[in-house]
């Protein structure tokens, strides 16, 4: 399994939204990251449909949108309608997450499920067989631009143990504090996906070099 880099566009600069996504998507990003934050589950509030829709509007790679917030379930037509591809929802705000997953995929969307660093690996057990995803957070979930928690990376390892014990297709994705310098330990721990922010969108060389610089960490 290749490796895929998911630009976060959190670290975009708005005012010139479409020339970012552009020039992510000229420089080889496979996915389009959006970070939908409520100011609920977490102490930011950024984005809605309405920025699916206008990245939809811009680019035809695959939307790989992150729901943090509560009871995402009432808002899963609304994102999948308004173009995601991929559609992860975190465990702790999920009661019912099982049905929660199966909509996701009845609406269209491939199915992704969310741990936070301190959320443990046995809470995916029950339904890893559902998803096309697993994002596992590599900063306390909110903000952009935190450093990296390389405690979590044994957790990296568990799921990706726990995915191939099921022979499972699903990509094994981390986000936070993703940089050239820490991709290869996550690689080795299983990650196969990787969302990265400030080190593409604010990258001092440019959108195109900051993806070229985590790709050449992949190993061959």
């Amino acid at each position: 399994m290749d490796a895929m880099i998911s630009a976060s566009i959190l670290s975009a600069d708005f005012s010139h939204l479409a020339g970012e996504i552009h020039a992510a998507e000229l420089g080889g990003t496979d996915w389009i990251h959006i970070d939908v934050m409520d100011g609920q589950f977490v102490p930011n509030i950024t984005m809605g449909p309405f920025i699916v829709d206008t990245c939809r509007k811009i680019t035809n790679l695959p939307l790989d949108v992150h729901l943090m917030i509560e009871r995402p379930e009432q808002h899963l037509e609304s994102f999948a309608q308004a173009g995601a591809s991929i559609l992860t929802v975190h465990t702790e705000t999920c009661p019912h997450i099982y049905k929660t997953l199966q909509t996701i995929r009845e609406l269209g969307c491939h199915p992704g499920v969310v741990i936070n660093p301190g959320t443990p690996a046995s809470s995916l057990d029950a339904i890893l067989h559902l998803v096309d995803l697993v994002l596992i957070l590599t900063v306390n979930p909110g903000y952009s631009g935190q450093d990296f928690i390389p405690e979590v990376l044994p957790k990296v390892r568990k799921v990706r143990q726990k995915l191939d014990a099921i022979h499972s297709q699903a990509w094994l994705e981390v986000d936070g504090g993703i940089t050239p310098e820490n991709l290869p330990q996550v690689w080795e721990a299983g990650a196969r996906a990787f969302v990265a922010a400030t080190s593409i969108f604010k990258y001092p060389a440019g959108i195109a070099a900051g993806i070229r610089a985590l790709r050449s960490q992949v190993p061959v």
